[in-house]
């Protein structure tokens, strides 16, 4: 008897948080992109999901207002795997499926880790407006993928955060890709977050209300707190290099 082929496996929206009850209107998509491994073509870990959830249902919380709408998504494995760069293809798609189910609406890619660099590079879909990636890896010199490219960033409003201590990811490879998105694209900016981890545990609460900051800013067109506005606006190194002060939000409109 002839084997019969396996099935295709294939990206998923995790359940929508946020503005999709009866009567509301979504006028703007997040999409999160957990982390993962750098080679690995087993399904990916329901950890690195779960951990995305919260985050999701605080964003969406302070965007439901404004008819923001988040998914957690679904990669088809659990790693990068070289230049197949299987995330970049599940981040487009989901970026697809956006626009297919809630129409002509901005999408903001926000990733942490190996999600985060899928953000940066598959900010280049038509729908993406906005791009936030948190604590990313990155290929580093004399790697064989090389430098990765940022062309795709233009004419997106872009943050990267990064823990000054992080010993999982270096910080300053995004630092080198901020720089070099810089030149292509004003709306760039990055934060540290200093004597922070990989996870950016100590400083969770700051990173979250940075993250609601720009995020709603870009999406709906809010206005970004005066941090925000002025690391966007400053030019290298000081735009790249902005702090996260202690106590982050706690005076804003959030």
């Amino acid at each position: 008897m002839a084997q019969q082929a396996a099935p295709v496996r294939g990206a998923r929206l995790g359940r929508a948080v946020g503005a999709t009850g009866t009567g509301e209107t979504v006028h703007g998509v997040l999409l999160l992109l957990p982390g993962g491994e750098p080679v690995s073509t087993r399904r990916p870990s329901p950890v690195t999901a779960a951990a995305a959830r919260p985050i999701a249902r605080r964003l969406a919380r302070e965007g439901r207002g404004d008819g923001l709408v988040a998914h957690v998504v679904r990669y088809r494995y659990r790693g990068w795997n070289g230049s197949s760069s299987h995330p970049v293809a599940d981040a487009h798609w989901a970026a697809d499926e956006a626009v297919r189910r809630y129409g002509d609406v901005p999408v903001c890619l926000a990733g942490t880790d190996m999600g985060a660099r899928a953000a940066l590079r598959a900010a280049g879909h038509p729908a993406v407006n906005s791009v936030l990636a948190l604590a990313p890896w990155l290929p580093g010199p004399g790697t064989p993928e090389g430098p990765d490219p940022v062309k795709q960033l233009s004419g997106r409003r872009v943050l990267l955060v990064h823990g000054t201590d992080d010993e999982r990811t270096d910080p300053e490879l995004s630092y080198r890709l901020a720089e070099r998105a810089k030149k292509v694209n004003r709306d760039v900016c990055r934060f540290e977050v200093h004597t922070d981890g990989h996870g950016l545990s100590q400083h969770r609460s700051e990173v979250l209300s940075l993250a609601v900051d720009f995020i709603l800013g870009a999406l709906f067109a809010r206005g970004f707190s005066r941090p925000v506005a002025d690391a966007l606006a400053a030019p290298p190194p000081l735009g790249l290099r902005m702090p996260l002060a202690a106590g982050f939000g706690a005076a804003l409109r959030h």
